[in-house]
């Protein structure tokens, strides 16, 4: 039987795991060889005075260690097994790049949304992909390529503009960190919930949207209520 693949359930995002150059291989060789994911290694983090910086040299960056090294990343992404092995035996401590519009697209919304929709999505007991929780507060839902071309139409059907929710489809030409990989201080990229055996087959964006589109409109009232007080 197929192993669960992930590094801790988001009960535990307390305990952020160091960025082990094992653990981070060993991923991504799970992620390439377990769901047939391309991956490709990012930018990383090293000390410099006692402060961790991200490789890419900006002391601002916005991603720090979780972003791509190169502009031609898309070109070295491998779904490979033996390709992801030696990438990052060659960069052990690389962060964990997993582009979208393959295999997968991402929903990605604010993070006290996504755990309003998750637990709405639960009791409607809606077939669920994997999902991310990045340290900048943000929950990422895999789900079917072609997302992104499918979500405005989606959204308007559904009443809403699609520049009045903090919602973003990630598809072709962008990528998403996966676990374990650490965003400087901020911490390291989770599991919401686990890539298993159970929800190989991912869901259709159309599946998921009325639950995400209603709590990031919930999400964007509640901020234009702070706004006015």
């Amino acid at each position: 039987m197929e192993e669960t693949i992930g590094v801790t359930d988001v009960t535990d995002a307390a305990q952020i795991p160091q960025q082990r150059g094992d653990q981070l291989l060993d991923s991504a060789v799970r992620y390439a060889e377990e769901r047939h994911w391309d991956v490709v290694p990012g930018t990383w983090l090293e000390a410099e005075e006692g402060v961790e910086r991200c490789t890419c040299g900006d002391v601002a960056c916005a991603a720090p260690g979780a972003h791509a090294a190169k502009n031609d990343w898309a070109t070295q992404a491998t779904g490979s097994a033996v390709a992801a092995r030696r990438m990052w035996q060659k960069n052990p401590k690389a962060s964990i790049l997993l582009p979208t519009g393959r295999t997968f697209d991402a929903i990605d919304v604010p993070e006290t949304a996504g755990f309003l929709a998750l637990a709405r999505m639960e009791r409607m007991e809606l077939t669920l992909g994997p999902v991310t929780n990045t340290p900048d507060r943000r929950l990422l839902f895999f789900v079917l390529p072609g997302a992104g071309a499918k979500i405005p139409d989606l959204v308007r059907k559904l009443g809403w503009a699609p520049s009045a929710l903090d919602l973003i489809a990630r598809g072709e030409g962008d990528y998403v960190a996966a676990p374990p990989t650490r965003m400087g201080a901020m911490g390291a990229v989770q599991w919401a919930r686990r890539p298993t055996p159970a929800n190989r087959w991912l869901p259709d964006a159309e599946e998921l949207i009325s639950p995400l589109a209603y709590a990031c409109g919930r999400e964007a009232a509640a901020a234009r209520g702070r706004a006015r007080t």
